[in-house]
């Protein structure tokens, strides 16, 4: 059975500030919390409600799962990780730089693409949407075990970056006729407003990716953009 305390940390950790206060996430999902030991997080513990061959299992009735899950559909399994602190960023390797990306699933799509390609940091201005938000978490489908996320002050980053950086526009170089560095930064901005203006001035290179309708979308989902970019440039 779980305890009223347990119940209330759990509940707690929806929201970020109690998540930054506890340093603790949560994870829901079998495939995921494996993710999330194999790469060597410190989990407090884990709910299952049925055997689940992992240590620190503490079994649960269904209607106990789903008063816990911070979903509508609760998984079989729910743990409780601790919150890595950060390292500093290498300085070799690509990035990828996020300039206030607000939707929890184009967030976590991002950080699953960048852990296809291979990018293993993601900077994210202070404004973006946490990665240990659960709706991010889930969509990451366990990638964020692999991919390292850091919040800063862009325009101060990229003052201060000496990797030749490159930002997605709808007008600029087109991404078919560049080469991404082994060492180098891949910016992308807001699913409204893209990069800001202040992030803009900071960086190197304007790409794009060549639009060939005539009366097609305006625009495209960030996350969408950032497939055909990473994998275009990261061949």
């Amino acid at each position: 059975m779980i305890t009223k305390r347990e119940l209330n940390l759990i509940q707690q950790l929806r929201l970020k500030k109690n998540r930054l206060s506890n340093a603790q996430f949560v994870v829901e999902g079998v495939k995921s919390v494996k993710e999330f030991i194999d790469a060597g997080y410190n989990v407090s513990v884990i709910y299952a409600t049925e055997e689940f061959h992992l240590p620190q299992v503490k079994l649960i009735s269904s209607s106990e799962m789903e008063r816990i899950s911070h979903f509508k559909n609760a998984s079989p399994v729910l743990a409780v990780f601790s919150i890595p602190k950060r390292t500093e960023l290498p300085k070799n390797g690509r990035i990828l730089v996020l300039d206030t990306i607000t939707d929890p699933g184009n967030m976590g799509t991002l950080i699953r693409l960048a852990d296809w390609y291979g990018i293993n940091h993601v900077v994210c201005s202070m404004n973006t949407v946490d990665c240990y938000n659960p709706k991010v978490v889930q969509s990451t489908m366990g990638s964020l075990a692999r991919v390292s996320c850091y919040y800063k002050e862009l325009t101060v980053f990229l003052e201060q970056n000496e990797r030749p950086s490159f930002g997605a526009f709808l007008e600029g170089d087109s991404i078919y006729n560049i080469t991404l560095p082994e060492n180098a930064l891949l910016v992308l901005g807001n699913e409204s407003h893209g990069i800001s203006q202040e992030v803009k001035k900071e960086l190197d290179n304007l790409i794009t990716i060549p639009r060939t309708s005539t009366n097609g979308p305006e625009s495209l989902n960030v996350a969408i953009a950032g497939g055909i970019i990473m994998g275009e440039l990261c061949r």
